[in-house]
């Protein structure tokens, strides 16, 4: 750091994104990305708005929010699009935190709100999960923090059913609950059609994982209309120009093509099925999995070991050093073809144990 490095910074621990190796030998099952490009009429929507990079993208992105709202069966003014979820998350935690609101969130989730709490100087609990590795519920009843849940969660992958959900919301009704659905296309339990019946709800979801589009960095907010009014006050004081014109067009391709992502998702739930059979016949532990990936432990053989092995022969997961998952591994779930490979070398890695 250099001298110049604000002091209020200086004890932060930055979020640590899964690899992105610069060549192509990898079968890379790290970071819960799609196997499957973007339907063709979104490539070909993201190439016609190319053309057009000289002029600044609508900043209310009326289009795409129309498109949206309609899918998800809400009204255009309670959606708001971001880039990447990443982003809404950390309106979120600017917009419903603050040392009299503290953040709640589970001990092992996803790593960017402790981080989202740190860099916007938000006083935070972390509720451990049970022995099973699930949210405890309980634990999250009536305790008057702005509460953080990924629904389905990361790194493990087990839900919570909605009626669990508006328990909390029940007893939180101070407080501002956000529901986290990066994964809940591949068998989680949505909470969009709670909304209105409870004013604060705050869902947030995608484009990155079911949609397609990791690369593009989009994703969105649902919530009443006064909830978006107040992220648009966030968003607008900013970066309004938050979309740019490829990364919209691209997103309202995917809407277009909504069988597409549907039909992906379908292929991705069969391979995690065929993936957590045939780690289960070589002995690994596999938790229960709603989302795009499985989180799996050998007693043949550490978690890191595994991974370092796995890398060494052209294949990347995602390891944690937490000390509960330490010997887990985070497996993303890709084509078949890929699924076969990645059992193919843990036999080998296992008989060479």
């Amino acid at each position: 750091m250099s001298r110049f490095f604000s002091s209020k910074y200086q004890a932060l621990t930055p979020y640590t994104p899964g690899e992105q190796p610069k060549d192509l030998k990898y079968i890379k099952l790290n970071t819960n990305e799609s196997p499957f490009p973007p339907s063709k009429r979104a490539q070909k929507l993201a190439k016609d708005a190319a053309k057009r990079l000289e002029l600044y993208p609508d900043p209310e992105c009326r289009e795409l929010t129309k498109k949206l709202a309609d899918t998800l069966g809400v009204q255009e003014d309670e959606v708001l699009l971001t880039n990447g979820s990443d982003e809404i998350l950390n309106f979120a935690f600017m917009a419903y935190c603050d040392s009299e609101h503290p953040a709640a969130f589970a001990d092992i989730t996803y790593g960017f709100y402790s981080v989202f709490a740190q860099i916007n100087n938000v006083p935070y609990v972390e509720i451990p999960l049970t022995e099973d590795f699930r949210i405890n519920v309980n634990a999250y009843l009536g305790i008057g923090k702005t509460i953080f849940i990924a629904n389905p969660n990361a790194p493990t992958g087990i839900s919570l059913k909605k009626a669990e959900i508006e328990e909390i919301l029940k007893s939180n009704p101070d407080n501002i609950v956000v529901i986290d659905e990066a994964y809940v296309d591949f068998g989680g339990d949505s909470c969009v059609s709670l909304i209105n019946k409870y004013d604060n709800l705050l869902v947030t979801q995608t484009f990155s994982k079911s949609r397609s589009m990791a690369g593009a960095r989009l994703g969105f907010g649902v919530g009443n209309k006064e909830l978006i009014r107040d992220l648009n006050t966030i968003k607008y004081s900013t970066n309004p120009y938050n979309i740019n014109r490829m990364t919209m067009a691209a997103g309202l391709g995917v809407l277009m093509d909504n069988d597409y992502t549907v039909k992906n998702c379908k292929t991705i739930i069969e391979n995690r099925e065929f993936t957590r059979c045939e780690l289960k016949k070589l002995g690994f532990t596999i938790l229960p999995s709603d989302t795009n990936f499985v989180f799996a432990k050998s007693d043949k053989i550490s978690g890191g070991e595994l991974y370092q092995k796995l890398k060494e022969n052209g294949i990347l997961v995602r390891h944690f050093d937490k000390e509960r998952i330490c010997e887990y591994n985070r497996i993303t779930i890709g084509t078949k073809k890929q699924m076969q490979a990645l059992i193919s070398c843990i036999k080998s890695i296992l008989e060479d144990k």
